[in-house]
């Protein structure tokens, strides 16, 4: 069935609807309902304005494409399952959570709390920005993403970025598995307590990056303005620029074009440090 044309603002109005197709449909009104295609399945939504609470809560089968999801749109989807999301603005506050074979292209983000305990996504060529963005999630391919924010990627596993670039902070702590590529990440405290974290080819900006790493790899890596760094960390690292200070490195070896302070008061520290 198809849907044009039409303005939904009732509590529920859609709910539970099978293969529909909606375009140039709004979801906004002084009735103000929410949850308008709540358990709905087989769904494409198509230059559609989405102004209200929850309108995409346990759907299966979802399609959105040149639509927009205002400020007022708070929570859009939740528990679905098999998205696909295109040329979209998603711009309320916890946009996407615990939902799981997501697939978004060419989108603008920006959603406080966005992307918690989503399983299996892939994002490419969008921006993003948010507050603890895609925490405690899994499976994660990112490329061609811009992302400013804070507190991003905290508890994340099985995770690839390639060719994004991030300016936040706190990335990646106690995250797992993750493999970073061609990249610029700046931000301070990067990726403490992270375990298996592998970046290559990439650009690290900011102050005390990877203490309390386990199995963290650099290779071919460039560091700018990283002070104190690799703090009670094991590591195997190749770093092609100079690196402001580093210290106690607990264990592994560090190969550097130059360093201005080696740091060793930490008679457990055993790391190896070797200057070009």
């Amino acid at each position: 069935m198809i849907i044009s044309n039409q303005k939904f603002d009732e509590e529920r109005a859609l709910y539970g609807s099978k293969g529909v197709i909606l375009q140039n449909c709004a979801f906004d009104g002084i009735a103000d309902g929410e949850s308008a295609l709540k358990e709905s399945s087989d769904i494409e939504v198509h230059e559609c304005f989405c102004n209200l609470r929850y309108p995409f809560w346990h759907d299966n089968n979802l399609t959105i494409v040149d639509s927009e999801m205002t400020e007022l749109c708070r929570a859009a989807l939740w528990y679905s399952s098999n998205i696909n999301i295109r040329n979209t603005k998603m711009h309320g506050i916890k946009a996407l959570r615990e939902c799981s074979d997501v697939h978004i292209s060419n989108c603008s983000i920006i959603s406080p709390e966005f992307g918690w305990s989503v399983s299996n996504i892939v994002m490419q060529n969008s921006t993003a920005e948010s507050e603890y963005f895609m925490m405690r999630s899994n499976g994660i391919q990112f490329s061609n993403v811009d992302f400013k924010g804070k507190y991003s990627f905290q508890y994340i596993e099985n995770a690839v970025f390639d060719n994004c670039r991030f300016d936040t902070k706190d990335a990646f702590w106690h995250g797992k598995n993750i493999t970073v590529r061609n990249s610029t990440i700046k931000g301070e405290y990067l990726a403490w307590y992270s375990e298996g974290l592998t970046l290559e080819n990439c650009k690290i900006i900011g102050t005390q990056p990877f203490c309390y790493c386990r199995k963290l790899r650099l290779v071919n890596c460039e560091m700018i303005d990283a002070d104190l760094c690799f703090e009670k960390s094991d590591v195997e690292a190749d770093i092609i620029s100079h690196v402001d200070s580093i210290k106690n490195v607990y264990s592994g070896k560090i190969i550097v074009k130059s360093v201005g302070e080696i740091i060793a008061d930490d008679e457990n520290a055993k790391g190896e440090i070797c200057i070009r």
